[in-house]
């Protein structure tokens, strides 16, 4: 299968090097690149991705002069996967958060199924909770779900993992470059997607909540979402 990884990537040089590590053992999904985008990253973030570059010839560093946020890092990663027209764009956390282990079955449900688009879902396993996620996280997240799944006529568990992978279709027809350069960038996808009878679906992953550090303001986040879903309903997302 011919899978790209794309991973936006902001101060993470305490964990990016072992995320590769982890990605590059994944025999089984025979990875054409990893393309990881450093959005100008104060730490060594970039030192850490060269070095293993140097090692793996699949991974390729995209830098960004500034920060413009994690829904920037992503465009600039999904256009420089659109050029290789993968069959699956995968996105993965710089963090570890999100086991990278999870791919060769998210990969398998996406294909098995006919999805355009599959979100990993933190609460579909049961054990988001387990897994260390905060408590004022999972009840805002149960809150913004019901929100979600109504407007965009869904019944799905978990918008806002990050964890989504991409397939042939979603990559030619959602317009990314127009999306927004912050973290609602994930749900301006799904509601694109939507607007465009794509299929979306979840399926379960693994969480595991350690010392990662978030650079989401929830408050700010939630009312991002609000917005997204505001103007799904007002036709915002539909194509020209």
């Amino acid at each position: 299968m011919s899978m790209l990884v794309v991973i936006p990537a902001f101060d993470a040089a305490q964990h990016i090097r072992g995320v590769i590590e982890r990605l590059v053992r994944l025999r089984e999904l025979a990875l054409a690149r990893i393309v990881v985008v450093d959005d100008g990253s104060r730490d060594d973030t970039r030192k850490e991705v060269l070095a293993a570059a140097a090692e793996h010839p699949a991974v390729e560093l995209l830098q960004r002069a500034r920060n413009g946020g994690y829904g920037a890092a992503m465009k600039d990663g999904l256009a420089r996967a659109r050029d290789s027209n993968p069959e699956i764009v995968a996105c993965v956390h710089a963090d570890g958060q999100y086991s990278p282990e999870a791919l060769p079955s998210l990969a398998a449900e996406l294909r098995s199924r006919g999805l355009d688009l599959l979100q990993g879902s933190r609460i579909a396993g049961g054990a988001a909770l387990s897994g260390g996620m905060p408590l004022y996280k999972y009840a805002a997240n149960a809150v913004l779900n019901q929100l979600e799944n109504r407007t965009l006529k869904l019944s799905m568990t978990d918008y806002h993992s990050g964890y989504l992978l991409y397939g042939s279709r979603c990559l030619r027809e959602v317009p990314f470059a127009s999306l927004s350069d912050s973290f609602d960038f994930d749900l301006e996808v799904i509601a694109s997607a939507r607007a465009r009878r794509l299929s979306v679906g979840e399926a379960p992953i693994p969480t595991h909540y350690g010392d990662e550090i978030s650079h989401l303001n929830p408050i700010a986040y939630g009312l991002r979402v609000l917005r997204v879903l505001w103007n799904y309903q007002r036709g915002h997302y539909d194509p020209s």
